[in-house]
This record gives structure tokens, sequence and C-alpha cells, in this order.
């Protein structure tokens, strides 16, 4: 592909490739990070990871590590593909006088690329993390996990009732997260789909602003030359350690946005009025450590779905189903 021009058909097609594997191998780590960040002092269901995943998949089974995946899988392809191609074509329009971009440009289009993400990743996130933390609940309630692999156990009056509002689970009927979905739409609107989309801005630009100058440098030393690109593998270890700096950097916003979009409510478990409502009483009730919760589990996610992201779409896997399998109309 010419270095002048980028076609954003096979940059599209790149990030959801990479999207959907990066998910798939790394999604019961990323599971494990949503039931830990939402556990409260004295309240801990789960010790670690590990016991995390030990506890799930001897209580809900191995496709029990998979809830809120056919979300993911379903919306990841468009959030990857927008975030990886919107930061490729903000770089290529702010290095038009051919030559290489500073620090400030390249976060720059971090940021330009972690706003353009949210649009998919907020109404994302609220969905799965619905479907993943209700085996904690059911695990701390003592009760068992009343839904199937895609299944969530929700209460008619936590959907009915304003965002956050924090009953407890009972009563509880499955449902899928269409009709979650469909739930918010009817008694919030669109509001109720993006709920927490300050906390994800919060996560995801920062994020950005990390990761993409963090990768591109790292990535370019491991260039054989000026013109020459690197190696695979190379790739992808930059893809993995720039991905897991800026997921441990961004945790403390991460923490912030899961608890924030959290429907269901344990036990004593606070209900928040915003993001420094929700700050304050985290500082408060937990300490600084709060903030950390989840970032081992966050960083082993990261890493590698960075690191195969980058392999994808450097590899070019896109242009060459562009160039071989789709009409010449889709090419830009």
């Amino acid at each position: 592909m010419s270095q002048q021009q980028i076609s954003l058909p096979a940059k599209l097609i790149n990030g959801g490739i990479a999207g959907i594997v990066g998910v798939t191998c790394v999604f019961p780590i990323d599971l494990a990070k949503t039931r830990l960040q939402n556990q409260r002092s004295g309240q801990q269901v789960y010790k670690s990871m590990m016991d995390c995943l030990v506890k799930t998949l001897r209580s809900e089974g191995y496709f029990g590590m998979y809830r809120g995946a056919a979300v993911n899988l379903t919306l990841v392809t468009p959030e990857k593909a927008i975030k990886l191609a919107a930061n490729d074509f903000f770089r290529h329009h702010l290095s038009k006088d051919g030559k290489g971009l500073t620090v400030f440009k390249e976060m720059l289009a971090g940021c330009g690329a972690g706003m353009c993400q949210v649009i998919i990743t907020t109404p994302m996130e609220m969905l799965k993390i619905q479907l993943q933390d209700a085996g904690r609940l059911a695990a701390q309630q003592k009760k068992p996990v009343m839904m199937s692999p895609t299944k969530l156990v929700v209460s008619n009056t936590v959907l009915s009732r304003s965002y956050n509002s924090g009953p407890v689970v009972s009563a509880a009927r499955a449902v899928s997260a269409t009709q979650i979905a469909k739930k918010l739409l009817q008694t919030q609107g669109i509001p109720g789909l993006y709920r927490g989309l300050g906390a994800t801005l919060m996560r995801d630009v920062p994020f950005s602003i990390v990761y993409f100058p963090l990768f591109a440098n790292l990535n370019r030393l491991g260039k054989p030359g000026p013109d020459q690109s690197s190696p695979f593998y190379w790739a992808f270890l930059s893809g993995c350690v720039a991905g897991s700096t800026a997921a441990v950097a961004v945790n403390p916003c991460d923490v912030v946005k899961t608890r924030m979009q959290t429907l269901n409510k344990g036990p004593s478990e606070e209900i928040y009025d915003g993001v420094m409502d929700c700050v304050s009483k985290i500082m408060r009730k937990e300490g600084p450590t709060g903030f950390l919760k989840g970032a081992g589990c966050r960083a082993l996610v990261i890493a590698p779905l960075f690191g195969i992201a980058q392999v994808m779409y450097f590899v070019g896997v896109g242009e060459y189903i562009l160039d071989n399998f789709s009409p010449s109309f889709l090419s830009v």
C-alpha cells in the first residue's frame, strides 16, 4: 500500500479481524477483571484473578467464562476498526508535509482515535458488564446462576428504575443483552445505553494518547531501515508493551467506568451520582488501592489484544482481501 494514501476499508477489515481474534483469546481474563473491580471491601467473592477463573469454571462451567462475549464479538469489530482506522487517518493527515510526526502530533492522533471509538465502546461495555458481573452477584448471594452462556440474571425493577438505582437482585428472571438494550431504550432512550460516557472518555482518550505514540516509537526501533517495516514479532511485542503500559496507566478510570455502568448492585453496594461522586466514594471507603483493582487482569487483557491487533494491522490482511476478493469500488 502506498505510503501517500491509506485505504480506510482495508483498515476497517484489519481492525475488525484483530478485534475478533483478540477478544476470543483474552475474554475470560476480562470477565475476571470486571468481577474483581466490582468487589467491595468485606464482600470479596474472589481473592485473585486465578481464584475468580477457577470459581467461575466450577460454578458456571466453561462457557460461564465467556458471558458477554457475544456482545463483545458483535461490537468489537466496529469498535476496534474505528479506533485503529481513526488513528491511522489522523496520523496520515497530520503528516501531510512528508515529515515524521512529532510526539505531540502522535498524541493528538491518539486523542482523536479515542474520542471516535466511544461511539461504539460505551454501549458495548454497558451491556457486556451486566453479563459479566451477574455471576459475581449470584455467588455473593449464594444463589445459583440462573442464565445460559449469553443470559443475565436481572430483575424488572432494575431496568425500570433510573440508572444505577442500586436495588439488590431479587425475583430474577433471565433476559438477553438484546432485551436489556430494548428495555433501556424504552425507559431511558439513547442516553440509557450511553450512561458512563464521560467515564469511558476519561479512560479511552488517555489510553489512546499513551498507547499509539508509545507503540509507534517502540515499533520504529525494530525497523531494519528507514523505508522498511519491522518484523511481525516486533510489532506484536511493541503492541503488548504499549498496550499493557497504557492499560495500567488508565486503570483507575476503568474502575470508575465499571462501577458506574453496573446496573445491578449487591447488598450494601454504593450507588453513584456521577464520576466525581464515584471517585470520592471509592477513595473514602476503599482507599487508593481501590483504583488498582483488576489492573493486572487489564494488563493481561490489553497486551495480547493489541499485540494481535498490530500484527493483523501491519501484515495487511485487509489490503490482501480487498486486492484479491472484493469489487474494485471498495478500494479507496
